[in-house]
Formats: C-alpha cells, sequence, structure tokens
C-alpha cells in the first residue's frame, strides 16, 4: 500500500486549518465559529496522524484521539452555549455577546 508523503499530508493539514481560521474570524454566525473550531481540531489531529505514521509511531493516533474526545466536548458545551445565547438573545450572532456583559 503506498503511503501518503509527510509533506502533503500536513499541507492538507494547514489548508484545512487556515480555512477552520478563516471561518473563526470572519463569521459571525456562533454555530458556523464552532462549526469552524472543528475543522482547525481536525487539520490538528490530521498533523498528527501523518507525522506519527512518516515515523512509525502510534503516538499520532492516540493523539488524534485525544483530540477526538476534546471535540466532542466542545460540541456539547458549544452547542448548550448557543441554545441558550439564542434564547436570551433571539440571535446567533456573535456581536450580541457584548449585551451579556454583568
Amino acid at each position: 500500500m503506498a503511503a501518503v508523503p509527510l509533506t502533503h499530508g500536513l499541507v492538507v493539514a494547514g489548508l484545512l486549518f487556515g480555512l477552520g481560521l478563516l471561518g473563526v474570524l470572519v463569521r459571525r454566525n456562533v454555530i458556523f465559529i464552532l462549526m469552524s473550531i472543528e475543522v482547525m481540531l481536525n487539520a490538528a489531529g490530521l498533523a498528527f496522524v501523518v507525522a506519527g505514521s512518516r515515523w512509525g509511531q502510534t503516538e499520532g493516533q492516540i493523539m488524534f484521539l485525544f483530540i477526538l474526545a476534546m471535540a466532542a466536548a466542545e460540541v456539547a458545551v458549544g452547542l448548550a452555549l448557543a441554545l441558550q445565547f439564542y434564547h436570551r438573545l433571539g440571535t446567533l450572532d456573535a456581536d450580541g455577546a457584548a449585551t451579556l456583559r454583568g
């Protein structure tokens, strides 16, 4: 089976991370911001797996499992926050968070 070269995998991971970062910086909707953070986490996981496979180590896959667990927790907390945000403000616009100051 042919392996993917290290540079190709890291370039794809870098592109995914850049797209996620662009989504976080440009979007105003809380749901889209959370999805962009998920893309960034998956890009980091891809980089770990590619680097781990390059050196024949399993630590990259183990780190990816930790990243998946963290992403699942982020989705649960983020969705709960988004629901409360919508319930209080009636919108999911991230600029509305300024009205929530104590």
